[in-house]
């Protein structure tokens, strides 16, 4: 039978989508890499074949995209596709583990690339998953030598978009002073909030210049990030 004569709810792409990757067999996993079958096979028996073709599937992992073109019914386009979803998982793999955010000075290290040197205030969110692991970094506003606007509703869609269950903020003072102005101790505040009423987490704001940097804390707020550092540091 043809995928597409299947019931839609017995379709491999619909069960992916209802219950996840994990729903499926492999020979159906790569039946949707391969898009479809050929002449008089389906594109799950055609997976079929392909895995046995290989041995099994740790070997199809292995296999370069011209061993693929062996199999009756796979032309370039899919051998080209079955390779390069293999590839990808090879890449990740070697990928080095991602920053975390743990203290004050780790959320430092990881904005200072984008606010040191800048003559313009500029504001950065680091968007963080739940055990402090870096997903995103961005620019959520840029103004003029002394003031830069902090949208709290693009932050927090930012952060949302991206999949985050925490986030830091920081922004520079181009002119070297590490003292928050009351509209930045303000924004803290209310983005604290704004942040809880979404199931958010606020991790810290920092000030930070060239040489240095500065924890914001609202008033009556000292529950970020866990600190080994001073209230003002040096990188």
């Amino acid at each position: 039978m043809r995928v597409k004569d299947m019931p839609v709810a017995d379709q491999p792409r619909e069960r992916l989508l209802a219950s996840g990757a994990v729903a499926l067999a492999d020979r159906e996993l790569l039946a949707l890499l391969l898009g479809s079958g050929s002449r008089g096979v389906s594109a799950v028996e055609l997976a079929s074949r392909v895995i046995e073709h290989c041995g099994d599937l740790t070997e199809l992992a292995r296999s370069e995209a011209h061993r693929l073109l062996a199999v009756p019914g796979v032309g370039p386009a899919k051998a080209a596709r079955i390779s390069a979803a293999f590839h990808l998982v090879r890449r990740a793999q070697t990928q080095p583990e991602r920053a975390r955010i743990a203290s004050s000075s780790d959320l430092a290290r990881a904005v200072a690339p984008m606010l040191h040197g800048h003559a313009r205030e500029r504001l950065v969110v680091v968007v963080c998953d739940g055990r402090g692991t870096i997903l995103r970094r961005a620019v959520v506003s840029e103004g003029g030598s002394d003031h830069t606007p902090a949208p709290v509703r693009d932050i927090i869609t930012t952060v949302l978009v991206s999949g985050g269950a925490a986030f830091g903020l920081a922004h520079n003072h181009p002119s070297g002073s590490l003292e928050p102005s009351p509209s930045d101790v303000a924004v803290t505040a209310h983005l604290h909030l704004a942040a809880e009423t979404v199931g958010l987490r606020l991790l810290d704001h920092l000030v930070v210049t060239d040489t240095a940097w500065r924890r914001i804390d609202p008033p009556d707020r000292r529950d970020g990030l866990s600190h080994g550092n001073p209230h003002e540091s040096r990188p």
